[in-house]
């Protein structure tokens, strides 16, 4: 049967159309392919983005190789569990350790860290002095942000419980990944929800939110890091992303376990929204479905 031009015509259109469509759902496929996420243990994980491995607040302490947090919950040495991996597998290929905060569930006492000295490594302001005074060589501030190897990171504000809690705490902040053809990445760091996250959520966009939510507290006030309510806040600030849910049941006042943070999830709707890693879980970082 003879088909007539305009027929051809758009014939052809919608198969370059739909070609086009298909090309670039690849691209997309392959880009988030390239952008990773390996939790560890705790908040450390190992991120492989832009052809780099970002290893996060690592901690690589022998379980029980420290005390309990005094003044809270469960008085168990910490860590609570073993590490999933050799740390030789941890720093394997590592480019860059970005440090959120060094309270010592992120970032070992300096008679044990097994971080290479010479070693990049990106802080926030507060944390400079306090590396380079135990010899590291490499270590870098992020005041605003910074461009590493095609990578912008951007620091981001953070709060680390409210009152005088959150006063004794100290600094914290979070981090923003972004590069082009790559999913962008928000780390909360060690967090409640406040105002300074729901801006970070409007002003950057993330497609995959990482946030810490082990619900860690003392025996008196609120919770220093996000819980159940925290996370669905996260999700209803940025709809169309993907949260990544860690620090969880590896230090002893943390009181949120995988399974209450997913039941309170699933009672709130958002379960599908969210991953909950287990310790050595590999995922490939894209938005939500």
């Amino acid at each position: 049967m003879s088909m007539s031009r305009r027929t051809f015509l758009k014939s052809t259109t919608a198969a370059a159309v739909a070609g086009s469509a298909a090309w670039a759902g690849q691209e997309r496929a392959a880009a988030q392919s390239n952008a990773q996420l390996q939790l560890v243990r705790n908040a450390t994980c190992r991120i492989t983005y832009g052809g780099k491995t970002i290893l996060l607040d690592p901690w690589l302490g022998d379980v029980g190789s420290y005390p309990a947090v005094r003044n809270a919950p469960n008085p168990r040495p910490n860590p609570l569990v073993a590490l999933p991996m050799p740390v030789e597998q941890v720093l394997a290929g590592v480019d860059v350790t970005l440090i959120t905060h060094t309270h010592f569930d992120h970032w070992d006492a300096a008679e044990r860290n097994r971080v290479p000295k010479g070693g990049l490594i990106f802080v926030q302001p507060a944390d400079r002095d306090r590396l380079a005074q135990v010899g590291y060589t490499d270590v870098r501030t992020i005041d605003e942000r910074l461009v590493w190897e095609g990578i912008t990171i951007t620091r981001t504000a953070a709060q680390h419980g409210t009152g005088e809690t959150g006063v004794r705490m100290g600094a914290v902040s979070g981090y923003v990944l972004r590069r082009a053809g790559l999913p962008t990445v928000y780390i909360a760091g060690d967090t409640i929800w406040f105002d300074g996250v729901a801006a970070a959520l409007r002003d950057h966009r993330p497609d995959v939110v990482l946030v810490n939510a082990g619900e860690a507290m003392f025996n008196e006030g609120g919770p220093i890091i996000m819980g159940v309510d925290d996370v669905v806040k996260v999700c209803s600030g940025a709809p169309r992303a993907r949260v990544i849910a860690v620090h969880l049941e590896a230090v002893n006042h943390c009181m949120l376990t995988r399974e209450t943070l997913r039941a309170g999830l699933e009672r709130a709707g958002v379960q599908a929204r969210v991953q909950i890693p287990r310790d050595g879980d590999t995922l490939t970082l894209g938005p939500s479905a």
